[in-house]
């Protein structure tokens, strides 16, 4: 796609959420390197960048003269200082999709000149490894076609999905923290293994294999988690001894509460 090819992209930060999507971006052979930039106050960082044919700066304002397609990959608190120092540099033809948790559409617009194109969007660490799940909400000043444009842009970085902007905090708690939560699973189920007699590294490559399959599984199937959790379990089984234990400890219900945690604490940035 020759919009692709010659779009010049930039990053402001350079943190784990920048590398991913940078990394896979490149991998769809439609972005050169040559026309990739990013910046942040640090080099420690950059190493991995530059490997990667990216070139890297100190300067956020030499990143927004440079490109045309901005991504803000900075911390919440960090975004009103950055937009500040570069809003001289912005014009008409810019695009500003910020990965701010919290930092609504509003404040972004308020922060930028009038009539700006501006987005949001929330991904997730796998990300790093094409395999991330993404949300973006389109500011008022952004066109479907730009939305399209994202939307092509980003999936080879994994789900690339466009919603209202009333949906992001809530899929940052579902799949930004969720990644952790699952982790916190992942752990708990190899302690269960290792409780049981199975060697730690042993128990901990199996759980690890079981939740890829798993998600791989309930991705392509095509059919709904309930059906699948039937699939495998069986009357008077080990499974439904099991999930019944999981039940007694209330796993489903504080499921519910981490997610919706992490969301009220993604609107609470907003508010800050």
């Amino acid at each position: 796609m020759d919009e692709l090819h010659q779009l010049k992209i930039g990053f402001i930060g350079a943190g784990n959420m920048a590398f991913g999507i940078a990394q896979g971006i490149l991998k769809s052979d439609e972005v050169v390197p040559s026309n990739v930039i990013v910046s942040a106050p640090s080099k420690n960082n950059f190493p991995r960048f530059q490997v990667m044919g990216v070139a890297v700066t100190h300067s956020n304002e030499e990143v927004v003269q440079r490109s045309r397609l901005v991504f803000l990959a900075v911390k919440p608190h960090f975004v009103s200082t950055v937009l500040n120092s570069v809003s001289k540099h912005v014009t008409p033809q810019h695009i500003l999709v910020s990965m701010a948790a919290g930092i609504t559409l509003e404040t972004l617009e308020q922060l930028l000149p009038g009539g700006l194109c501006v987005m949001r969007m929330m991904p997730n660490l796998p990300c790093m490894l094409q395999e991330g799940a993404m949300l973006l909400a389109c500011g008022a000043g952004a066109s479907q076609e730009t939305g399209a444009l994202l939307k092509n842009l980003l999936s080879p970085c994994g789900l690339v999905e466009v919603g209202p902007e009333a949906w992001i905090d809530a899929h940052t708690g579902l799949s930004g923290s969720g990644v952790a939560f699952v982790y916190v699973f992942a752990e708990a189920l190899a302690d269960g293994a290792v409780k049981m007699g199975m060697p730690c590294a042993l128990a901990q490559r199996i759980a690890a294999q079981t939740i890829l399959g798993a998600g791989l599984l309930l991705r392509d199937a095509g059919k709904h988690p309930a059906q699948l959790r039937a699939e495998v379990c069986t009357p008077g089984g080990t499974t439904a001894y099991g999930l019944h234990a999981l039940e007694k400890g209330g796993l489903r219900a504080a499921t519910v509460d981490a997610v919706e945690a992490a969301t009220e604490r993604a609107r609470e940035l907003g508010r800050k």
